[in-house]
């Protein structure tokens, strides 16, 4: 028997059961490319809007390191290169993580693979399924976001260049997805380590396109290697060849891990757990436990990043005196250093706290997760209350983000520009955006809680601040529309006189849906 047999009949079954969770994220990696096209001349109707918007955005630290830097925002080509490259390369490496993890280790942890390893079945053919639909998943992607991309007006040569990057970034998680399932001993283990690995890669590529290092360092990250393509300027294929070297190299690794490791146990062995449960005796002991590994590597997270944001922040300054508009735009027109410094920090905080927001939505989704695999159930047959349960749940998701949030912003207050924004100033801030985090994960246990079958609405809450807070000034939106955003309403701690009444609204609205959330829960079936 070859290590292959069985391969094609479960790739057609795979590829019918995975569809519905793949089709979502071609498509929406397709409407933020294609969106970018249609939109830009509509926003920015005429040459002055264009040159007002690249002076504001062409050397803005705070959007390089999100989308990466702006090199011609005068065509909607470019524009589009600058606003969906680097995020749906990102999007395109988590969909294949996603993709290969939940086709290989994850089979293994329910059963499905031991039943399927029972038939006629090679060693290598459930790896082999798993890769052909990460790829096939990244080449889809590719292909369809550029069909609709140039059907809505984008131009073929860097609408091409630009999707390709797309699909060359799902093709190199797909065999970072491989390897992952190949080391860790369970598929949440393997996916937590290949979504990390992209975290960090691109926050990586950030952090060197926002700190003005040499041009040479595009070669330090995979992402930056399709960002080297520089669609719309000089649509260069070639750097996508390395991209897909290491694909190749990656794929290759994780089948040689694969012949090496014993079914269900990943190549770095786990340790045997205690004897005793410690601390385990209790819903509020189990919740931690439950959490604690993700809670660990989150603040670890946001350490760095606090670390990393702080030194732009000390380099601002020279950033800001060389372009007036971004200063206009960071800092609302503010003069000096330090309000040009706090000013930066504010809208850094505030994208560390859709971050931290992320941590809590996970939290609250890790109930449903639990109820769905029989493990809640059992807990509420004995004296254990339902209220409890939940609380215990959320104490984690509101103390851990919040915990997030306040380190992040010690580790930027002492890597930060301490001459013009004390840390104290630093971490008050960081403590102000707090409220604005919890209002999004009140929103997913309200939705966990009561309404289980909307629970993505938690993911929506997150999305839709991101575009409002980060994107929505930039796209003119009415105050009404940037309103929705909850950390609109997070004033400036060191202003001359903070208006506290947004926090206020904040907590009352976080209060009723919490309220929901536990209403709906004590009412709801159980699985």
């Amino acid at each position: 028997m070859s290590a292959f047999a069985g391969a094609r009949p479960l790739l057609e079954v795979s590829a019918r059961q995975d569809a519905r969770a793949v089709v979502p994220w071609i498509a929406g990696i397709s409407a933020l490319s294609a969106s970018s096209v249609l939109a830009y001349a509509w926003i920015f109707p005429d040459r002055e809007d264009r040159t007002a918007l690249a002076q504001a955005l062409g050397g803005n630290p705070a959007l390089s390191l999100i989308f990466g830097p702006a090199r011609d925002l005068l065509t909607a080509d470019g524009f589009n290169a600058w606003r969906a490259g680097g995020l749906g390369a990102f999007f395109a490496a988590l969909m294949a993580v996603l993709v290969v993890v939940r086709n290989s280790r994850a089979a293994e942890d329910s059963g499905q693979a031991e039943l399927l390893a029972s038939g006629v079945m090679g060693r290598q053919a459930r790896l082999g399924v798993a890769v052909t639909l990460g790829a096939t998943a990244s080449v889809a992607l590719g292909i369809v976001s550029f069909l609709i991309t140039v059907a809505c007006g984008g131009g073929a040569a860097a609408t091409g260049i630009l999707c390709a990057t797309f699909a060359c970034a799902g093709l190199m998680f797909t065999g970072v997805g491989a390897v992952t399932a190949q080391i860790s001993s369970d598929a949440r283990t393997a996916t937590s380590m290949g979504v990390a690995t992209a975290g960090v890669l691109y926050v990586l590529r950030g952090y060197l396109d926002s700190s003005g290092a040499p041009r040479w360092t595009d070669w330090a990250t995979p992402f930056g290697w399709l960002e080297a393509t520089r669609p719309a300027t000089e649509n260069r294929p070639w750097p996508l060849l390395p991209a897909v070297a290491l694909a190749l190299l990656l794929v290759a690794a994780a089948f040689a891990l694969q012949e090496r490791r014993d079914f269900g146990q990943g190549a770095v062995a786990t340790r045997p757990g205690p004897a005793r449960g410690r601390g385990v005796t209790s819903p509020w002991g189990l919740a931690v436990r439950l959490h604690r590994g993700a809670l660990a590597a989150w603040l670890v997270a946001f350490a760095a990043l606090g670390v990393v944001f702080g030194n732009l922040a000390s380099s601002i300054g020279d950033v800001l005196a060389a372009n007036p508009a971004i200063a206009d735009t960071l800092a609302r027109g503010a003069t000096g250093d330090r309000a040009a410094a706090l000013g930066f920090i504010v809208t850094i905080l505030q994208l560390t706290g859709i971050i931290a927001a992320v941590l809590g939505v996970q939290v609250a989704l890790r109930i449903r997760a639990e109820e769905v695999a029989g493990r809640v159930e059992p807990l509420l047959a004995g004296s254990l209350r339902r209220q409890v349960y939940l609380a215990s749940n959320l104490v984690v998701g509101l103390a851990g983000s919040a915990l997030a949030m306040v380190t992040t912003g010690i580790t930027l207050g002492l890597a930060g520009p301490r001459d013009d924004v004390s840390a104290r100033d630093v971490v008050e801030q960081a403590a102000a955006t707090v409220p604005a985090v919890w209002l999004l994960v009140a929103i997913a246990f309200a939705a966990v809680g009561g309404a289980p079958r909307v629970r993505l609405i938690g993911w929506v809450g997150v999305v839709a601040s991101f575009g409002l807070t980060i994107l929505g000034p930039t796209f003119k939106l009415p105050d009404w529309a940037l309103d929705i955003s909850p950390f609109r309403h997070v004033p400036a701690v060191t202003g001359p006189s903070p208006d506290w009444s947004g926090l206020a609204w904040l907590c009352a609205v976080t209060l009723v849906l919490l309220t929901a959330a536990f209403a709906g829960f004590r009412r709801r079936d159980v699985l």
